[in-house]
């Protein structure tokens, strides 16, 4: 591979079509205030370098970005690319990721509204991320120990598996679909309404109105805090191992709790069983 190392660079298309680069220690900046710097590009390693111009790689098949810093003023950094490993790496701008396949990430910073929309095969590790409508619509996600705020998370996502998280945010998993959570912490209100094959284990869940409207919903030994008129014209197995404060019209199937305080039933096509622990022997 040809080594470029220590370069500035705030051209337009500065290495457009590039074969075969390792990149280290560079700057992407600059008052040419170029686009588009490692486009349509093949087999390229960054290392070490700032990248604060918009659009710098579109179309790229083959690329390792490690220990880099991508700017606010870095717009939309990473589209149509596949083959793509990234760790150690500040990603703080706007629609960091979009339209790419075989994604790894571990490591990084992500602070990035509209980050991951329309990705498929990710697998993400040990990162911290802020934005809104995060991973929308995104396929093939194997997610852990990532610590998320924002709003309207994983909308739309279909086939995900998350494990020791951490989501602080609201309307998060509407329209899901094929989604596995274990041992997450789940804070925020409205949770994944009109989901589907959706499944929670050992999850903290705390927040208004979760989980309505849902089909193949399953909650396996999990809590819930702060959680009023739940499971709303849902379709529901669950195990729940705290208090609810109230249950609104669940339609099929059985919920087990510790205890409900208020078990609302004006629907007439309301038909789930709901088992109170503290009333049974």
């Amino acid at each position: 591979m040809e080594r470029i190392e220590n370069k500035s660079f705030d051209q337009e298309r500065a290495l457009y079509g590039s074969d075969g680069l390792e990149i280290v220690n560079c700057a992407f900046t600059g008052p040419a205030d170029g686009e588009s710097a490692i486009k349509e590009c093949r087999n390229i390693e960054v290392r070490d370098s700032l990248f604060n111009l918009r659009y710098p790689m579109w179309h790229v098949d083959n690329l390792i970005v490690d220990k880099c810093r991508m700017t606010e003023f870095c717009r939309a950094a990473l589209w149509y690319s596949n083959n793509i490993r990234i760790t150690g790496t500040e990603l703080h701008g706007i629609k960091a990721l979009r339209e790419c396949s075989n994604i790894r990430i571990s490591g990084c910073d992500i602070i990035s509204p509209e980050f991951g929309w329309s990705s498929r095969d990710i697998e993400m590790a040990d990162c911290r991320a802020e934005g809104e409508y995060f991973m929308l619509r995104a396929e093939n996600l194997r997610i852990s120990n990532l610590r998320f705020t924002g709003k309207y998370s994983f909308q739309y996502i279909d086939n995900a598996v998350f494990d020791n998280c951490e989501f602080d945010t609201k309307d998060a998993f509407w329209h899901a679909r094929n989604v596995v959570v274990r041992d997450s912490i789940v804070k925020g209100e409205y949770l994944a309404w009109y989901c589907e094959n959706v499944t929670f284990i050992n999850c903290r869940i705390t927040g208004t109105q979760p989980l309505c409207y849902c089909k193949g919903l399953r909650l396996i030994n999990c809590e819930m805090v702060d959680a009023d008129l739940a499971f709303e014209k849902s379709e529901v197995e669950a195990t729940i191992i705290s208090p609810v404060i109230s249950i609104k019209n669940p339609r099929k199937g059985q919920i087990t709790v510790q205890s409900a305080g208020q078990i609302i039933r004006d629907d007439p096509e309301s038909c789930a069983e709901i088992i109170q622990r503290e009333n049974s022997n």
